[in-house]
């Protein structure tokens, strides 16, 4: 097992879950062959570059995971290392004084939600499709006894490895995978899907994988695009939404709510919808690619480029059911 994942396991070691880490261990080698990626040597080198510092502070403000240090370290070779393993799309972040800004505002959803959910003190925490962790130390902050993580995309592993790299151990992990390699396990007290539904040719199902991951009475926290005010009950985009190919289908609210009936989810509450600005979502230094605002209509920013709704974004929040309860 690569070293970068041996946190996972040490953090469930004592966790009831940890019956279930020889599955975990054979998901985990597979996704890595059949997704290897021709720069790991090239970040697994970056990895290798970051400075050791040995008192190191984890801190938040104002949205910003910040991490200090009163040791002297040379911020140039820092910013260079960090900078070559972008993009970054979630943040922000504050390492030692050089600022990550991210394409995504990922603090302006935190926000959003994190008042609506329930207390997270004391829970064991998944998120699916976590990118490079940003929410994973939001949720550590917010008291989680552990936060782990799951999502296939190598660099993110990497940009993650970095900021633990950085600091002394703590309560977070994060495995490359998808929502399909996670076995039934009924362990977490609260799954947040975030910006996962959209990009699965069967919602259902992908609910399903939640709900089941999920100890009765366990909570999920669903983030995900959909049609706020529409007569359409679904848009199913025949090639692209906002650029994006792999966008299968946008529900409307009753829809989705039916959605997560289906999955067996109850208690089920809608807390808020957002269009996404282009203030929230942009290219950046560490995000340098296109953006949102490249793929909206210049002349009308309510659509898309292709003619569609621009990005609106509900959380939803809902609980697998406790019998005993």
């Amino acid at each position: 097992m690569l070293p970068i994942f041996d946190r996972f396991f040490e953090l469930t070691e004592a966790e009831p879950l940890n019956r279930f880490q020889s599955a975990f261990k054979t998901q985990i080698l597979h996704r890595l062959d059949a997704r290897s990626h021709g720069r790991d040597d090239e970040w697994q080198a970056i990895l290798e570059t970051l400075p050791s510092p040995k008192k190191t502070v984890l801190r938040f403000d104002s949205g910003m995971v910040e991490l200090r240090s009163q040791e002297d370290i040379d911020l140039q070779d820092l910013t260079k290392a960090l900078l070559a393993l972008k993009p970054w799309r979630k943040g922000p972040f504050k390492i030692f004084g050089v600022e990550i800004d991210a394409e995504w505002r990922s603090d302006w959803k935190w926000a959003r939600l994190h008042p609506q959910i329930e207390n997270l003190s004391g829970r064991a925490v998944l998120d699916i499709g976590c990118g490079n962790g940003y929410y994973l130390y939001r949720m550590l902050e917010a008291g989680a006894r552990c936060a782990i993580g799951i999502d296939p995309t190598r660099l993110f592993s990497f940009q993650f490895q970095a900021l633990q790299q950085l600091q002394p151990k703590n309560a977070a992990a994060l495995l490359p995978l998808l929502d399909e390699d996670l076995p039934n396990c009924a362990f977490f007290d609260t799954v947040f899907s975030m910006g996962v539904l959209y990009h699965r040719r069967d919602p259902i199902a992908h609910l399903k994988i939640c709900h089941d991951c999920l100890a009765p009475g366990g909570e999920l926290v669903l983030e995900t695009l959909v049609l706020p005010h529409s007569d359409s009950e679904v848009l199913k985009p025949p090639e692209r939404y906002a650029q994006m190919r792999n966008v299968w289908e946008i529900p409307n609210l009753h829809r989705l709510q039916g959605q997560l009936e289906q999955a067996s989810f109850t208690d089920i509450r809608i807390v808020d919808v957002t269009r996404t600005s282009i203030e929230e979502q942009r290219a950046t230094e560490w995000m340098e690619f296109q953006s949102l605002k490249d793929f909206l209509d210049p002349k009308n920013p309510e659509l898309t480029i292709e003619g569609y709704p621009a990005p609106t974004r509900a959380i939803v929040l809902a609980k697998r059911p406790n019998p005993g309860h």
